[in-house]
Parts: structure tokens; sequence; C-alpha cells
């Protein structure tokens, strides 16, 4: 995503000698995001993606390429990582922990039709399904206890009532039991620029660093704040019922989901208030960096607690 590494001609030479993919032809900048450092790759044999890692570290991106390995094997569509000449896909590169991954054909749609959030509900419910049998396991970094950490980094920043706010979400989220939910792998980040588009139909799901172990319907929640939503934050009803029932025709949803269906679509307008509140207050020096506006997701708590706009199927 943002460039906040650069890497040389000479750095991208050095580095496609240690693969069997081609001769460099050409690299660009992947000007969008905010973790990690992403680039075009191409070379002679093929168009792929970089990524230079800012935040995680060699120790923990063995779950995160062993995860899209796993979904491609099963048919996801989904970036798959490059093995080089010994057989590894995760190298170094300018101090960075870095890997090579195919690059998917199809582009981001910034204005989603009900047909586009269909075949997302769908594209998920198969996702979280296909990962049922990974066998690793990763508790959700920017889950509850990282809530409260940034919340503490926050806070200088914030007016009164935005604290009032978020301390108040924060208990009220604490007091939530999420025991019997259906759990196992999460995208945790299925924003509209994560999800490539051919027309109409899914080509592929794209940005897998913030996956990990979860409840699956705070995925769902996550998923539809962005796709379902229109410019004013409000949730746009047509939208979200055509995401949901796709959704449930692959994965049905069962009756404590539908109780605890308000709390998720609160928690991950929480998480995302939280996350681009820190970004914006406290931003890392890099090229090419975008801080997203947190009043977006602020407005979007405040609008789930009067209530969901639709319940689930």
């Amino acid at each position: 995503m943002s460039v906040f590494t650069p890497v040389s001609l000479a750095d991208a030479e050095a580095l496609l000698a240690r693969y069997a993919i081609g001769e460099f032809v050409d690299l660009q900048g992947i000007a969008a995001g905010i973790e990690n450092t992403n680039f075009f790759l191409d070379t002679s044999t093929g168009r792929f993606v970089l990524t230079l890692f800012e935040k995680l570290t060699a120790s923990e991106l063995p779950f995160y390429l062993g995860l899209m390995g796993h979904l491609a094997a099963r048919g996801v569509s989904c970036p798959a990582p490059v093995a080089d000449r010994e057989g590894g896909v995760l190298t170094n590169v300018n101090g960075r922990p870095a890997c090579i991954v195919t690059r998917l054909q199809g582009a981001w749609v910034e204005a989603p039709s009900a047909a586009h959030c269909s075949a997302v509900g769908e594209a998920l419910a198969r996702m979280h399904l296909a990962g049922a049998d990974f066998a690793m396991r990763m508790d959700n970094p920017r889950g509850p206890r990282w809530w409260h950490e940034a919340a503490g980094l926050v806070d200088p920043f914030l007016e009164h009532t935005q604290r009032e706010l978020l301390r108040s979400e924060l208990a009220y989220q604490d007091a939530v039991r999420m025991a019997d939910l259906p759990r196992g792998l999460v995208h945790a980040d299925l924003f509209r620029d994560n999800v490539l588009f051919e027309g109409e139909h899914v080509g592929g799901l794209i940005d897998f660093y913030f996956a990990c172990t979860d409840v699956w319907l705070f995925d769902v929640a996550v998923t539809l704040n962005d796709w379902c939503l229109d410019l004013d934050a409000g949730v746009n009803v047509p939208r979200s019922a055509a995401f949901l029932q796709a959704y449930s025709a692959v994965r049905p949803f069962t009756s404590v989901e539908r109780e605890v269906w308000p709390v998720m679509l609160r928690a991950g307008a929480l998480r995302f208030w939280l996350s681009r509140l820190c970004d914006f207050h406290l931003p890392r020096a890099g090229e090419m960096t975008h801080a997203k506006d947190p009043g977006h997701f602020e407005r979007l708590l405040l609008a789930h607690r009067g209530g969901p706009a639709l319940a689930l199927p």
C-alpha cells in the first residue's frame, strides 16, 4: 500500500536473481492504503506484487503467506506466494521482511451496485468455509485488547464528546460474550479496494495481512460497513440485503449470530475508527502515505448505536 521503504532498480534486480520468474521489466509503487510498502513488479514472464512489511515481523508472516497458499489451493481467487529458487516464500529487502505474490486481474469498484455486494457476500462466505481447515491460528491483533491500547494512545487528541463516545462503546463491547459464535479464518479488512472485479464478477480477494482467527460475523460486519454504505455513512438497505442474502446462501447465519448482529456492526465501526485515529494523529514517516478520515467511522458508529438498518436473513 503506501510506500514507506524505497526500492531501487538495483534492489529489484538483486531480488529477482533469487527467483526464477524472469528478468526485471518495471517497478511501480502503489499509492494506496497505510500498512505496508507495495509495488507492482513486472518481469519478462509476468506481473507480480512485491510487498515489504513495515509492521509485521518475519515470525508473524508464515501465517499470512501459508493462509494465502491454503486458500488458493482450495479455489479461492487470492494472491499466491511465489517461492524463490530455494523454495522459500519469505525474503528480505532493504531490512524489511518481504514477499512476491501473483498479481490478479481486475480492478476495485468505488461505487458498488447490489450485484457487486451480492458477489462479495458469496465470496466472503466461501472464503470462510475454505479456511475452516487451515491448521494455523492467530488471535486478532486488532481485537478488544488492542482497542483499549489504541484508545489510550489517541485519548489526548480527542474532544470531550469523542472521548465519552469511545469510553462508552468500549464498556459496551467489553460486556459482550462471543464464545458461542461460529469462528475461524477472517479477512478482517475486506474493503472495496481489497476486492478486484471483472465486470460484476469477483476476480480476486487481496491484502490478507490483517487476516486472523476470529468470529466470522465480525468479518461480515466489517465488510458490510464498507460495501453497503452511502456517502453520508448511512446503510444502503438494498445493497446490504443483497450482500447478506448471498452470504447466508453459502453459510446460513445461526440464531446466536442474529442476536448479536447489532453488536458486531458497532464493533466493526469501532475497530476502524480507532485505527484511523491512530493513523491520523500518530502517523509514520514515509513516502506517498495516505491517512484516511477518522470521522467516517465515528459517524458510522453513532449510526449503528441507533440500531441496525437491516436484520440478518
